[in-house]
């Protein structure tokens, strides 16, 4: 039995007093013993960590104790041994760097379609109110070519700061179509979604918890290949199980 817990989250949500908060979370991690990435930024928090199911959970119910995070959805999954080297919790711009600083989903999250309904869209090839569905990689070139979508829109970007250009230069392609925007945990694709509306695509959402709620609960239904993440583990198959087992 795989003993290590994975988790991957994030919120945008305003916040301030930065440091102090950096601080704070370093210390708790660091007294859990925990591993990963956490992220910070006035429009919100990114993370990635790994340990004992025990650590893991008494981490976020003390994030949680932050009315700010009190509602942060979470994604799990297993690995046999730690996928990360170190613990990093850093300061950034952006949660996500998109280098548009007026795009901000603090202030209103693009509208969310969830795993069940895709699925039931992609069975059927529309929506439900008949127009055809299309779903968009927001990912890099290189995490596409591990897994995606069958017939995903794959604009090959390089890092996601090329994803508005990509837009501007592709978007005719895009009308007359419900554009479903997904990446691996949902917050490169809530950012493009809100980036879309904006630029005056209609009838755009984004995948709510991204690739890994999708797997979590539709398994392989409709995608092709594994998942890739930033860790050792390299990818995790629609079973949530790593591909390569650190």
């Amino acid at each position: 039995m795989m003993k290590v817990l994975n988790i991957a989250a994030y919120k945008f949500v305003a916040l301030d007093a930065l440091p102090q908060l950096q601080a704070a979370v370093l210390e708790t991690l660091q007294t859990l013993g925990l591993k990963g990435t956490v992220l910070l930024a006035e429009e919100g928090i990114n993370l990635f960590l790994a340990g004992p199911s025990t650590a893991i959970h008494d981490f976020l119910a003390w994030l949680r104790q932050d009315a700010r995070f009190a509602d942060i959805e979470v994604k799990e999954s297993f690995s046999n041994a730690q996928p990360f080297r170190k613990l990093l919790v850093k300061i950034k711009p952006e949660i996500i760097r998109m280098n548009h600083p007026a795009i901000q989903p603090a202030t209103g999250r693009a509208p969310a379609v969830d795993a069940a309904t895709l699925k039931r869209w992609l069975d059927t090839g529309h929506d439900d109110a008949g127009q055809p569905v299309v779903t968009l990689d927001t990912r890099n070139d290189f995490e596409v070519d591990v897994g995606t979508f069958k017939n995903a829109i794959d604009w090959r970007i390089t890092k996601f700061t090329e994803f508005p250009q990509a837009l501007l230069d592709h978007s005719q392609e895009l009308q007359g179509k419900t554009v479903v925007s997904f990446c691996t945990g949902g917050i490169r694709c809530e950012k493009a979604a809100i980036f879309m509306r904006e630029a005056g695509v209609q009838n755009v959402y984004q995948l709510d918890g991204g690739i890994l709620k999708y797997f979590e609960l539709n398994g392989h239904a409709h995608f092709e290949g594994e998942c890739f993440v930033f860790d050792d583990r390299r990818a995790l198959d629609p079973a949530l199980n790593p591909k390569i087992n650190p």
